[in-house]
């Protein structure tokens, strides 16, 4: 890695549970940490109201130790990709059902000052070069993770101005903001579309079925090749025991053909305060601390 004037580049990823950083830009945190980057997850809330997703794991005792068990999950990914993690201390929000209200004191239904702040002062601290964080829907509309963009852009742009949350450290200015671009319709198609060319039955045709019609789509700017991190991506997802069953999902389609039809991880940058040439391959394109490619 070259590194010019002796400065580590750093990332900065913000994610609404734990488990989150593990399914989507794992491979690209494991390959610039292990290019020598320093590479920081900042997790808004604990879990807490998550669910037990691995069958073998729902269980009473289970489920009334979720807090800590998603905690040492968190942890045993976070050695696994080899980056450090740190929460931002709010309480998750659950997914709540048609008509139902957002329970008392949760990360959603928090004003945007108060859960922003906690962030400024670790943007402050940690003096990142690169932010990611999920787009303006979310990703997909849970609560926690649309609060999750809105304080990221919030902090993206207020860390930089003394004026404005005094009291959590000497002003600092990221320099480039991106959207995850995960499970993309595209990102199906094409594994669907490899699997059949190989004989293979497919578990993405009912995703694909169920896609709904004129859904948005975020535009690709970047696109990291990390194929070589999939096997720790994977590791990292496994070690969130509750939240992924092993034997379906995002587990079943061959790592090969994954390799071969789509060996990147995408994302859209949204601001920028350098020149660069799109479209990247490199989140850090542009910017005098550089992970070149290879």
């Amino acid at each position: 890695m070259r590194v010019t004037h002796g400065e580590r580049p750093r990332l900065l990823t913000v994610h609404a549970h734990p488990d989150d950083e593990s399914s989507k830009g794992a491979a690209t945190l494991a390959k610039y940490a292990a290019e020598g980057a320093d590479v920081l997850v900042a997790t808004c809330t604990g879990g807490e109201r998550g669910s037990v997703l691995n069958p073998a794991l729902d269980r009473p005792e289970v489920r009334a130790d979720l807090p800590a068990i998603r905690r040492r999950e968190m942890a045993a990914a976070r050695e696994i990709l080899g980056v450090r993690q740190r929460f931002l201390g709010f309480t998750d929000s659950g997914l709540p059902g048609d008509g139902e209200d957002l329970p008392a004191g949760c990360f959603a239904l928090e004003p945007l000052a108060d859960a922003a702040r906690p962030l400024v002062a670790l943007v402050r601290e940690f003096r990142p070069h690169v932010v990611i964080t999920y787009d303006e829907t979310g990703g997909y509309p849970h609560p926690d993770h649309i609060k999750t963009h809105q304080v990221t852009a919030e902090a993206f742009d207020a860390a930089a101005d003394p004026d404005r949350y005094p009291g959590t450290g000497a002003p600092w200015r990221p320099v480039k903001l991106y959207y995850q671009g995960a499970f993309s319709r595209d990102w199906f198609q094409a594994l669907h579309d490899g699997m059949l060319a190989r004989g293979l039955e497919s578990p993405m045709g009912p995703v694909l079925a169920e896609w709904p019609d004129g859904a948005a789509r975020l535009e690709t700017t970047t696109r990291v090749p990390c194929a070589e991190y999939f096997g720790v991506r994977d590791r990292a997802l496994l070690a969130h025991a509750t939240q992924i069953d092993p034997d379906a999902g995002f587990m079943l389609h061959p790592r090969d053909v994954e390799r071969e039809v789509w060996p990147t991880e995408d994302y859209h940058l949204a601001r920028s305060h350098v020149e660069t040439e799109l479209p990247e391959s490199d989140l850090f394109a542009g910017l005098p601390v550089t992970v070149p490619a290879g």
